[in-house]
Order: C-alpha cells, then sequence, then structure tokens
C-alpha cells in the first residue's frame, strides 16, 4: 500500500536529511530520481518508488511552486570546449546588488552570489556564442563605474558538478533504485557538438527539459522520430544535459559559500578528485588563476561551514590555502534566477 510518510531519514552516516515540515523522504527520492533521468515519466518513477504516478505528479507540482523546481536543458560548455570563466568583481557600497541583478539577467551568466559584506559579486560566466566572453569581460565591465576591481580565473577541469547532481549524495535511493532508473545509455555518434538547426529544439528544452516529444515536433518541424534521435544524440555526445535546478534552502540547507583553494601543484587532482566525493560540495573545478580550486559548498548554517573547513578540507593532504567567500545573497544558479530582496 502506498504511504506518504513525513518524517526525516537518514540516508548516510556522514550526510543527513532533515528539511523543513513541508519536504520529506519521498521529496528527496523524487528529487534524486530526476537527477538519474530528468525525462523519466512519473509513471516509471513511481513504480521505482513504490507510489502512484499521481502521487509523484502531486509531488513534482508541489517542489515547483515550494522549492522552485525547475529541469531544464543546459549546454555543457566543457564537453563543447567552450571556456569558462570565474569572476570575482568588487563594487563600491550600495552597488553589487544592481549589478548583480543585472548580471543575472544575462544567458552567459550562471552561479551569482553576493558576498563580502555585499560589496563583492562572484560569477560564473558561460559564453552562448563567440565574442561574448570579450563583450562582458573587455567590454561592459571595466566601462561600469561602480565595479572597482575585476578577477578572472578561467575553468580547466571540471571535478563534480553539471551533470552530476548534489541532491544523488544523500544517497536517497539504492542501487537496484538508480538501475532502473537510468536511462539506457546510448552510444555517442560523433564529437559534442550543437548543430543551427538544434535551436529551436533547444529553445523549448531549456524553458522546460521535460517537454514531450509532440511538443519538441511541433518546435522544430522535424518528424517525432527525428527528433527523439537528435535529442538522444545529444545528450549521449554530452553537448547537452537534462539539469534538475531547487533552492536548497527549502530542504535545509540555507548557507552556501565559494571556496578558492591553493594546492601543491603535484596535489591539484587528488584534491580535486577528493572534494568531489565531499557532501558540502556541489561544484569542484580547477582553475587558471591566484588559486588552483574553486568550490561551491552547501552547508546548513555557519556551524556546519566551520565544521567543513576544519574537518573534511582541513584534513585533506595537499591543500595550503584556503580563502572563503559565504554568499550573503544567492542571485542565480544556473539558469535559476532568485527573486531580489529589498
Amino acid at each position: 500500500m502506498e504511504t506518504e510518510s513525513r518524517t526525516s531519514h537518514t540516508f548516510d552516516k556522514a550526510h543527513t536529511f532533515d528539511a523543513p515540515h513541508a519536504f520529506d523522504e519521498l521529496d528527496l527520492k523524487l528529487l534524486s530520481a530526476l537527477e538519474v533521468d530528468a525525462r523519466a515519466s512519473f509513471s516509471r518513477i513511481g513504480a521505482v518508488l513504490g507510489v502512484s504516478d499521481q502521487t509523484v505528479a502531486r509531488r513534482f507540482r508541489r517542489l515547483t511552486s515550494d522549492a522552485g523546481l525547475r529541469v531544464v536543458a543546459v549546454r555543457d560548455a566543457e564537453r563543447l570546449g567552450q571556456d569558462q570563466w570565474m569572476l570575482r568583481l568588487r563594487c563600491v557600497p550600495d552597488s553589487a546588488t544592481v549589478i548583480a541583478d543585472a548580471l543575472a539577467k544575462r544567458d552567459d551568466t550562471q552561479w551569482i552570489g553576493l558576498g563580502s559584506g555585499g560589496t563583492e559579486i562572484v560569477c560564473m560566466t558561460r559564453p552562448r556564442h563567440p565574442g561574448d566572453h570579450d563583450d562582458l569581460l573587455l567590454g561592459k565591465l571595466p566601462r561600469t563605474p561602480s565595479v572597482v576591481e575585476i578577477r578572472a580565473q578561467q575553468l580547466l577541469h571540471r571535478f563534480f558538478g553539471g551533470p552530476d547532481g548534489w541532491m544523488r549524495k544523500f544517497r536517497a535511493l539504492d542501487d537496484d533504485q538508480l538501475a532502473a532508473l537510468a536511462p539506457r545509455p546510448e552510444e555517442a555518434s560523433g564529437p559534442a557538438r550543437i548543430e543551427p538547426e538544434d535551436e529551436p529544439l533547444l529553445a523549448v528544452l531549456e524553458r522546460d527539459g521535460r517537454a514531450s516529444h509532440p511538443e519538441l515536433q511541433r518546435a522544430t518541424g522535424r518528424s517525432e522520430s527525428a527528433v527523439r534521435r537528435r535529442l538522444a544524440a545529444l545528450l549521449a555526445s554530452g553537448a547537452v544535459y537534462i539539469d534538475v535546478e531547487y533552492r536548497s534552502e527549502a530542504f535545509g540547507y540555507p548557507l552556501s559559500a565559494v571556496l578558492w583553494i591553493t594546492t601543491a601543484p603535484s596535489a591539484l587532482h587528488s584534491v580535486g578528485e577528493a572534494l568531489a566525493t565531499h557532501h558540502e560540495i556541489a561544484y569542484a573545478a580547477a582553475t587558471a588563476g591566484p588559486s588552483h580550486i574553486v568550490v561551491t559548498a552547501v552547508v546548513r548554517d555557519t556551524a556546519g561551514l566551520y565544521a567543513y573547513l576544519s574537518g573534511p578540507l582541513g584534513r585533506l593532504e595537499g591543500v595550503q590555502h584556503v580563502e572563503t567567500t559565504p554568499f550573503l545573497r544567492r542571485v542565480k544558479q544556473l539558469t535559476y534566477r532568485y527573486p531580489g530582496r529589498g
């Protein structure tokens, strides 16, 4: 018999789920299932989770309205060979919020947060077209009087993030459930590449990653079988992945921080690989610049951040220096913009 429990649950000895009363174990399992296959039908997810498809649909709608759940297609800049940069902008007081909100409206930005008491903006750029990066770094930002310093670090290699969802670190699903949900692997027939004729298809999926094949057929004018084949090819090549976005604070993790980590050169890769396994880390990448690795940590509170810095990170061999920038306010995730605050 189907049940909808509202009790918290410990999925891993080192990482517990203890969300606010509005969400429970089933919600976490649903998010984890979507991270495995964001386009899986509600009936398939329900069969694996042991609930009806109506329950899955109801939970999906509630997560959408109350936790900001969005399923969207994302172009993988790393797989496409496109440059990505992490920017640190120091602004005059009272200007950072306006600048951050303006950056959030751009298609070529993601992971925007306000730090350092509201005078620093941390922003990742993801150029969509040739020249976008130059336009932002060499054009608009230097001409903005309120920006007094720009520090840019190029991202060299992703250790965690992108198609790897943070929610999987809760281990809400067992191995059998993961296997049952995993989509049938498609063999890539060529390099990761997005063709001009793919743009109508991606325009729909970037708004709704769960758009049906008939919807995609109408938007593209191609046959349903052609749409299926092209979407499968894009996903198999890694040019595109379907991302699951949500507000982590809705699940009891409201605090995030960017950590700028310096390592011994010989330890760069081993430290990055180790960071990818830490429960607190939602994103980790090697960078070219003053620091060698940049990560986004997501924790419950300042005590949790201290425990991570002094514990798992502090014990990691090869780490030489860490600079921490807690987010005063998150402005944007990948494509999700947080509401402005007065």
